[in-house]
């Protein structure tokens, strides 16, 4: 099969699809690989380790995306990409496509057959492609928040862990999977008083069992987060919801509550975000201030670490990406983690989380797949 990545287009996203070596996994196994000039480079990887790896660099992301069967990325398709799009293509990528309607829209008229990272779903449960991202960003999120707590800028002026005769900050976590897991370790490494809420009752035993008493656990709920939020100095949001939208849990209200300096980390923004006043943000152009709390809702976080970033995702798509190359759609029956990431499949909505978010009729893979 041919198999190709190309430079990302989001604001300050420097990850890649594909290393060298995995260029090189996918040329042994007798793939023909194409990559658009420049696609390696914010991570640090150049043209010519793609091409020593027995890639075909292309000059352009249109000439990758005509040339392959199967194109391998990091983020969704921008509009200016929609032209890159067409019948027969295998799109293989994060896609977050519950509050993207436009992006729906187009990969189903295009007839583009499209697998999401984040939805590939083990039998366990487990999401292994999700999973590398989620603990970039959960310990991106403690470290960011303990940033923008300071001065100068909108922040109240408090350093985390405090010191002999001051308070250290108040931050809650909620949600207990990997980001908000990650998140939790790193403020206590930095000295934060933290709690986590969450819904999985399972998991908060297991993070007590972790930490010990070094947090508080709450189930959450919405008394839960008006108490927790009165006055607190930091929120982060790690609710995972695959293939949905993020639930709407901290009210306008609730940010208020927080007071002037306060920080929140939606790091659910990619879903739409935990918060009422949540909106997407860059990198380039990362907090705004609403109800006089900060808000950080960068949709691409592990994007500021491309080199930790993208290593750490290929290692992990690599397996599947060689199950594409070598069998198509056809892997799609065979292997049932893959199947649970498909989301379009020859013009036809075949994600149900998807299908409910926009109102949108869903189609069984099955059936999609024996049109």
């Amino acid at each position: 099969m041919k198999v190709g990545t190309i430079k990302e287009t989001k604001i300050e996203e420097y990850r890649v699809g594909l290393t060298p070596s995995g260029v090189r996994a996918l040329a042994h196994a007798s793939h023909n690989v194409f990559v658009e000039q420049g696609a390696g480079e914010g991570s640090g990887f150049g043209d010519s380790q793609y091409e020593d790896a027995g890639a075909t660099v292309c000059p352009s992301a249109g000439a990758v995306a005509a040339a392959v069967d199967l194109l391998v990325k990091v983020k969704e398709p921008l509009e200016p990409e929609f032209s890159l799009l067409r019948p027969g293509l295998i799109l293989f990528t994060y896609l977050h496509l519950a509050p993207l309607p436009e992006l729906t829209r187009a990969l189903l008229e295009s007839r583009t057959n499209s697998i999401a990272y984040e939805t590939v779903r083990r039998p366990d449960g487990s999401l292994p492609l999700l999973v590398p991202m989620s603990q970039v960003a959960g310990r991106m999120a403690a470290e960011i928040a303990a940033q923008f707590l300071k001065k100068p800028g909108p922040g109240r002026g408090k350093l985390l862990g405090g010191i002999a005769g001051s308070s250290p900050a108040r931050a809650l976590v909620v949600g207990s999977g990997n980001v908000g897991t990650a998140a939790t370790r790193v403020l206590l490494a930095l000295g934060a008083r933290v709690t986590v809420s969450s819904t999985d009752l399972q998991r908060l035993a297991g993070l007590e069992a972790q930490f010990r008493e070094r947090i508080a656990t709450r189930v959450t709920s919405p008394a839960v987060l008006e108490e927790e939020l009165r006055g607190a100095d930091i929120l982060i949001g790690a609710v995972l919801v695959p293939g949905g939208i993020a639930p709407k849990l901290v009210t306008r209200e609730m940010v208020r509550s927080m007071g002037p300096g306060a920080v929140i980390v939606d790091v659910c923004i990619d879903q739409g975000g935990i918060c009422e006043t949540s909106r997407p943000t860059t990198h380039s152009d990362p907090i705004y201030v609403e109800e006089g709390v900060l808000h950080y809702c960068v949709a691409n976080m592990p994007g500021a670490v491309p080199r930790t970033s993208t290593e750490a995702l290929t290692s992990a798509t690599l397996p599947y990406v060689l199950k594409l190359a070598d069998r198509g759609l056809a892997a799609l029956r065979e292997d049932a983690a893959l199947a649970s990431g498909a989301s379009t499949i020859e013009g036809k909505l075949v994600s149900e989380a998807v299908a409910q978010a926009q109102g949108l009729e869903y189609t069984p893979l099955d059936q999609a797949l024996r049109q």
